[in-house]
């Protein structure tokens, strides 16, 4: 979709990086499905660049239903390596309804959707790391191989 929406818009590669403020090898592998999903602040920098809704790439990533609610169907919407219990703790994060505010002023609805996209690349990236790490990690009391 980030391809055809910057020929579309008539920039090159080189083009969308500098008006993004992003590298232009990112956004290759972006295009080419090299990179993995685009955090929200990355997406964000990309719909200003190429004048579009923030929420149509926020959609597009896999964060956002149609309806713009944050995703919470699994096959359609979260990453292919995500378990049942990381869409359980996904939607726990999510569900966990106090009452936003920043300096002791409550939040309307559009800061509270843009902490929910951070929240939700943050969480699919913590999780995917710890996922890294855990594959990685030998534990201590294992014999040593001969």
């Amino acid at each position: 979709m980030l391809k055809q929406l910057r020929e579309k818009k008539g920039f090159s590669i080189n083009q969308l990086a500098e008006r993004a403020g992003i590298s232009n090898s990112q956004i290759s592998r972006m295009e080419n499905g090299v990179r993995g999903i685009p955090k929200p602040p990355t997406l964000k920098k990309l719909a200003e660049a190429l004048d579009v809704p923030y929420a149509e790439l926020m959609n597009a990533a896999g964060y956002l239903e149609s309806d713009n609610s944050v995703a919470t169907h699994a096959n359609e919407t979260l990453p292919e390596w995500a378990t049942s219990k990381d869409k359980r703790d996904f939607k726990k994060m999510l569900e966990e309804d106090g009452e936003l505010m920043f300096d002791g002023i409550p939040l309307d609805d559009d800061d509270k959707q843009r902490i929910k996209d951070v929240l939700t690349g943050l969480f699919w990236e913590a999780k995917q790391m710890n996922k890294r790490k855990k594959k990685n990690d030998v534990p201590p009391d294992s014999p040593p191989h001969s």
